[in-house]
């Protein structure tokens, strides 16, 4: 799936949100590289190997892991998929990295448009974070504009390198009304 920003759709001008290929992963692991070992906001080991990397980011069906490309450059990349199998496979979650040069342009919201309606295309009744770093206003407020709730919070369960133990928010995005059937995706 490939989509190219215009002017006046969900995505940021100028980026395109493309599906991964390994050809990519030179770029996506800097960006990678740098989100864990900053140790701020993920909850993955800053010690993780670009191998380790690859198995925890690049995802397989029915999920899927995108780039988002501006002049042939990786700006961000998102992974998303079911929530949990079996039962809790209707629910949907991702995870988006972006870049520290390109951070504040619209790309993480870009690349969180893009899964949301990855997710509602492919019939998934919600999508949920599970550890959401409450220190991380800025990802926190994309998520509260974009439709997000948070349903939870786990006190003092990441510890920040410069905040100590900070909470970690459920948050959550329902596609359909309550009550109604459930659909399950593709």
């Amino acid at each position: 799936m490939s989509v190219v920003a215009a002017g006046t759709g969900h995505y940021r001008p100028c980026v395109q949100i493309r599906t991964f290929t390994d050809d990519d992963w030179p770029q996506v692991w800097p960006i990678i590289r740098q989100v864990v070992r900053a140790a701020d906001t993920f909850t993955y080991d800053p010690a993780m190997t670009a191998e380790q990397a690859y198995d925890i980011w690049v995802e397989k069906p029915p999920g899927s892991t995108v780039v988002a490309v501006e002049d042939g450059r990786v700006l961000g990349t998102a992974k998303m998929g079911p929530n949990r199998p079996g039962p809790g496979s209707h629910v949907s979650t991702a995870s988006f990295m972006v870049s520290a040069e390109a951070r504040g342009r619209g790309v993480g919201t870009a690349l969180c448009r893009f899964a949301l309606d990855w997710a509602r295309e492919r019939g998934y009744a919600g999508m949920q974070f599970n550890a959401v770093v409450e220190s991380n206003e800025a990802a926190v407020a994309v998520y509260q504009k974009l439709g997000f709730r948070v349903i939870g919070t786990v006190p003092g369960a990441f510890a920040h390198p410069e905040l100590g133990r900070v909470g970690l928010h459920i948050m959550y995005h329902e596609f359909e009304p309550a009550g109604a059937p459930e659909s399950h995706p593709r």
